[in-house]
Parts: C-alpha cells; structure tokens; sequence
C-alpha cells in the first residue's frame, strides 16, 4: 500500500483489512488500492488514519470521514477513530493518474485515449439521437440511464447536447467535477456517473462555439473523464444531424443509435433522416423509442395528442434503409409527472416506478441491458448507394 508500512500486528491487520472495505466516493474503487492511505498509528486501542486527499477542498471529505470511521470502528480492540487529512502531491497525483488508466494514454503529444472505441472494451454505447427538439429525448435518456442503474448496472451519461444541456438539472445534480491532474472525476446522481458542459459554464450561460471546439468538448468527455468500468454509456445528443453526430462517429464508430421520436408525421420524417445518418458512419441503430404516444385520460380511453403510428413509421422505414431490423423498443405515454419529475431530478423509474411512463421507459431500458452479443461492437458493414 503506497505510502503505508505493512501491518505489524493482528490488530494492524484487521484496520489495514477494514480500510480495504472503504472506497472513494468518486473513483468506486478502496483507499488502500488508489495510495490514499499515508500511515496509520494504533496507541492503545486509539486509531489515528493519515488520508491523502487527491484535491484539497474535497467535497466528499466528510463522507470519508464517516467511512472510514465506521469500518475501523467495527474492528475488535479498537477504542476510538481519529482521520487526518492532508493532499497527495503532483507526484502522487500523476502516479495515481497512471494507476487508474493503467498506464495508457497521457503522454506529450499523444491523441487521448478513448476506453469504449477500443477492440476489448465491453460496454455498451447508446447514442440518443432525434431529428428535431422537443420530442423529450434528455427525458428519455437520464430514465434509462436510472432505470439501468436501479437494475445494478454501472452506467454513465454524457450530456452531449452541448447548447441546450440539461441532463445535470434532470438527475438532480449541482456538482461539479473534480480534477485530478489530467483526469476529470465525473459527479454521481441516483447511481448514473454524469457529465455535461453545464458544470463547467458559470450559471446558466450560453455556449457559443464553433463545429472543433464542440468535437474536442466530445473528446474530453470520453478520453479524460474518468469512468471505470462502466457496462452502460448512454451519449444524449443534440438534435438534428450535425457536428457532434458527426463527432460520435469518428471517436465512437462502435456506438448504436437510439432514435426518439413523437407519434406525429413531421417528427417521425425527420428522425427517419437522423437515423439515416447511421448508413454513412456505418453505425448500428439499436431501435426507436416512440415518445408521448398519447394521453391516457380517468375513463381509461386515450387521447392520441400528436397522431399515432410515429414510431412505427420510423422504425419501419429504417429497416428498409438499412437492411436491417430496427425494433419499435417502447411507446412512451404522455404524463405530467415526467415533466415534474425531471424539474426535481428524480426521474419518474424512480420517483414513481408504477406509472405507466414509468413501466414503458423500463421496458426499454431492460430490452437495452441484453443485447445480442454477435452484434456488439459490430457495424453493419454497409456503403451508402
């Protein structure tokens, strides 16, 4: 253990072997394995712990501290705890760095390394994508993403709508990142590890950029965040066809298409053209997820609001562009209690997992954990005409 003399005693053993059982809040892996751990003293039963924080300033200092104290506490002999903090140093920071990227990428001059465009990684990447606004496509993605978490997946959320950014306000996050060295260690809402550009704006201030910044924004996010072994990565995408498509191909070839759509013709149109996108970067579309399919009123009938047959359609005219089956996943009903929900950053599988929005978008998320292994990581192999 960096920093740390071996245990000595029984007693020693039992508080380096409760130390191992705490891990850091943001990196989800234990102190003793990441060099946090300095040194501990044992004077007649008193503990005293020397952690080395990776910031000074840490957020979640405090909660360390209750870790910490309730693990060693638990241990035979032990009469009381006592946690000293102090700051790792460049040096430590940089070998920490190297230990949780395993020694790749980082060097002067070297593109960053993306983990899920590489051949061995085994998560899986789901792009939202929609042709226009307002189909509630950031609804959508934090839902699954929750639902996905609820189901014991370790899941991440890239809040790639870089100028109309709203996942952080929809999962209930103000946090900000945490750097250390080169790494960003992303904030955790219900589970989700997130990351969006509002965290790093002042306020609520509009972002102005230009088609490079937004890729290299896109990059940073991948590449510099440091996500873990995630099974799930769900990329909220900005509407329409553009730059940051674009993008995600180029990082992320391996990623899949999730189109959301509404019931109604001139939104169904349009994603059938974002879906499109899919033949010329020789993406796979995962499937389409139909939003606000109607509104289910007291006596059990339904309003179809925007028309119906939308996600259909969509559905039936890429698989006819493609060549490949793409499944209608779910029809997602209208409900007030989505909107109310997003506002207060519970998503609805959470705040209220028996309605009936809520039991469609966890169907989808379920139909999203299996997915069938001769196609991961594969493209469709195909050539636009």
């Amino acid at each position: 253990m960096s920093g740390m003399a071996a245990p000595t005693s029984v007693l020693d053993q039992a508080i380096h072997e409760a130390l191992a059982t705490v891990d850091d809040p943001e990196i989800k892996r234990p102190i003793t394995d990441l060099g946090m751990v300095k040194a501990v003293t044992v004077d007649d039963g008193a503990v005293r712990v020397e952690l080395l924080l990776t910031v000074a300033g840490c957020p979640l200092k405090d909660t360390l501290r209750g870790d910490i104290t309730a693990a060693v506490s638990a241990v035979a002999g032990v009469s009381s705890v006592a946690v000293d903090f102090g700051v790792m140093s460049p040096q430590q920071r940089q070998e920490l760095q190297t230990r949780l990227r395993g020694g790749a990428g980082g060097a002067a001059g070297e593109e960053p390394v993306i983990p899920f465009a590489q051949p061995g990684s085994r998560t899986r990447v789901y792009a939202v994508a929609s042709g226009k606004g307002g189909v509630g496509k950031s609804s959508v993605t934090v839902n699954l993403a929750a639902s996905l978490a609820a189901k014991g997946l370790s899941v991440g959320v890239v809040d790639a709508d870089i100028y109309g950014f709203s996942v952080p306000r929809m999962l209930g996050t103000e946090a900000r990142p945490t750097r250390v060295e080169e790494m960003i260690m992303p904030p955790q809402a219900h589970g989700v590890k997130v990351i969006s550009i509002g965290m790093f704006t002042p306020g609520n201030a509009a972002v102005v950029w230009r088609g490079p910044m937004l890729h290299r924004a896109l990059q940073q996010f991948l590449a510099d965040v440091y996500w873990g072994e995630l099974d799930v990565l769900l990329l909220d995408l900005p509407p329409g066809t553009g730059d940051i498509a674009i993008s995600l191909a180029q990082l992320l070839p391996n990623a899949e298409i999730l189109v959301v759509t509404t019931p109604q013709t001139a939104a169904a149109e349009v994603a059938e053209r974002a879906g499109a996108i899919a033949l010329q970067t020789h993406q796979r579309i995962v499937g389409v997820v139909e939003n606000m399919s109607w509104l289910e009123l007291p006596d059990g009938s339904r309003m179809e609001i925007f028309g119906a047959g939308g996600g259909q359609t969509v559905a039936d005219s890429l698989t006819r562009v493609i060549g490949a089956p793409v499944p209608l996943l779910g029809q997602i009903p209208l409900d007030t209690r989505v909107r109310e929900s997003g506002d207060n950053g519970v998503p609805i599988v959470l705040a209220d997992p028996q309605a009936p929005a809520a039991l469609a978008l966890d169907a989808v998320a379920t139909r999203l954990a299996v997915r069938r292994e001769s196609l991961v990581g594969r493209s469709l192999g195909l050539s636009p005409a």
